[in-house]
């Protein structure tokens, strides 16, 4: 059977400031740096995550500076959720290195945790953990 699609392949988040945001996202939420090249009048970064299956986040550079969320039922909604193998260390680690992190929020009888976050651009994130989440291999070229 030939498919149309395989997977979702990667993500576009918006930035005024991409090396900044690079050392954001890199610091903050594990994401490496694979390359940044410049296309058509801007620089893109793609970043990775440890996970062997996990898709590439893009950092587009823009002057436009207008921060993605979703609306839902009038409340905004993240763009994206980035599972956490142990949630409540990543909420920890982002508070304490200053993020601004929402409330850790617990679905059902735990079979489910979130946060919201913003990046510095404004764009809304998620953090998320369930016991439905896929078990995964680390990359080799994360490991230590």
């Amino acid at each position: 059977m030939t498919f149309s699609f395989l997977r979702i392949g990667y993500v576009y988040v918006p930035t005024t400031r991409i090396d900044e945001s690079i050392a954001w996202y890199t610091q903050h939420l594990d994401f490496k740096l694979m390359e940044k090249f410049e296309d058509r009048g801007s620089f893109l970064a793609v970043l990775h995550h440890p996970h062997v299956n996990s898709i590439a986040l893009l950092l587009i550079e823009t002057r436009d500076k207008e921060p993605l969320e979703i609306r839902r039922n009038g409340q905004p909604f993240p763009i994206m959720a980035l599972n956490c193998e142990d949630i409540e260390h990543t909420y920890d680690k982002l508070k304490n290195a200053g993020v601004q992190v929402d409330e850790l929020r617990t679905l059902g009888q735990g079979e489910a945790k979130y946060f919201y976050f913003r990046d510095p651009e404004g764009n809304l994130l998620e953090a998320a953990w369930s016991k439905w989440d896929p078990q995964d291999e680390i990359k080799e070229h994360f490991k230590a």
